[in-house]
């Protein structure tokens, strides 16, 4: 994909001829916890360190607080602008069953997030609630970030290992983290050491950085997943939860059938963009809140 339809701006830049790209549709189909909708219908969120503002008009986006380079660099990536999704959606509406559920979601993208940031938060995930999920990865970065300023508001980065490593586990439980605090202190304490390393981890195929990932605290398939397809681009990865499960019911299986099973008949039927097919099976199924009898 050819991004040279790109122009500076005084307050950032803007990308022209935009096609599947759709901000509510991003940011709210499970897969990030730090961008928030404005009254102007932009999304603010915190990344890579830095405060971005995304704005959508037409087939325009503009992304405020960056230059150019910047966005070569990383926010290309990060925004997995360089991936045609009309080749995946094509094939999948081959499907009438997924059909629904692309024609639904049909501007999701998948961010490339940052592997350290994304294992705590889809820890902190667990067994949670978005708005408290928010509120806790928000704690943290209150407590342990870095302040950075953007339109004369302070915003905080996600603390890193080292930032962490000194937090007491009643500190991290201060911040809403419940029984996820001790998850959260082991595995700062084995990445700040050295003994688990997260792009080692993002560098091995789909199936061994699924385990790896398993080997931490806290961590299960579904998170396991999660992590792999929201920062490790490993697009076999498919995470179930209530929601995958009831539309994987509705749209393909048995009401009985098991988690497990759910994700290896999802592997075998859509492969290598399994992650790309879970996201629109989830947010169809949440958005249109679907119930299996």
């Amino acid at each position: 994909m050819d991004y040279k339809n790109i122009e500076s701006f005084n307050e950032g830049i803007i990308i022209k001829d935009v096609e599947n790209f759709e901000l509510d549709h991003i940011f709210e189909c499970g897969q990030c916890f730090r961008w928030n909708k404005q009254a102007s219908g932009n999304y603010i969120g915190v990344a890579y360190g830095k405060v971005i503002e995304v704005e959508k008009k037409n087939t325009q986006v503009k992304i405020y607080n960056i230059n150019e380079e910047e966005f070569n660099l990383l926010w290309c990536d990060y925004f997995d602008l360089k991936r045609d999704y009309t080749v995946i959606k094509d094939e999948f509406q081959k499907d009438p069953l997924l059909k629904k559920s692309v024609d639904f979601g049909y501007g999701i993208r998948l961010l490339q997030q940052e592997p350290f940031e994304l294992t705590m938060s889809f820890i902190i995930s667990s067994n949670n609630r978005i708005p408290m999920i928010k509120r806790a990865i928000d704690n943290l970065s209150r407590k342990w970030g870095k302040k950075v300023e953007y339109k004369g508001e302070t915003y905080y980065t996600f603390p890193t290992a080292a930032d962490l490593e000194g937090a007491s586990l009643e500190d991290i439980q201060s911040c809403g983290l419940g029984f996820r605090s001790k998850y959260v202190k082991d595995t700062v304490h084995r990445v700040y050491t050295g003994e688990v390393n997260l792009e080692s981890i993002k560098s091995q195929e789909d199936n061994v950085c699924h385990e790896e990932l398993k080997k931490l605290s806290g961590i299960g398939p579904k998170v396991s997943d999660c992590i792999m397809l929201f920062s490790m681009q490993k697009y076999s990865a498919f995470p179930v939860d209530v929601w995958v499960k009831r539309a994987m019911q509705f749209f393909y299986l048995a009401p009985d059938v098991s988690l497990p099973k759910i994700r290896i008949f999802a592997r075998d039927k859509f492969e290598n963009t399994a992650g790309f097919a879970q996201q629109y099976l989830f947010y169809y199924a949440r958005e249109n809140n679907i119930k299996i009898e």
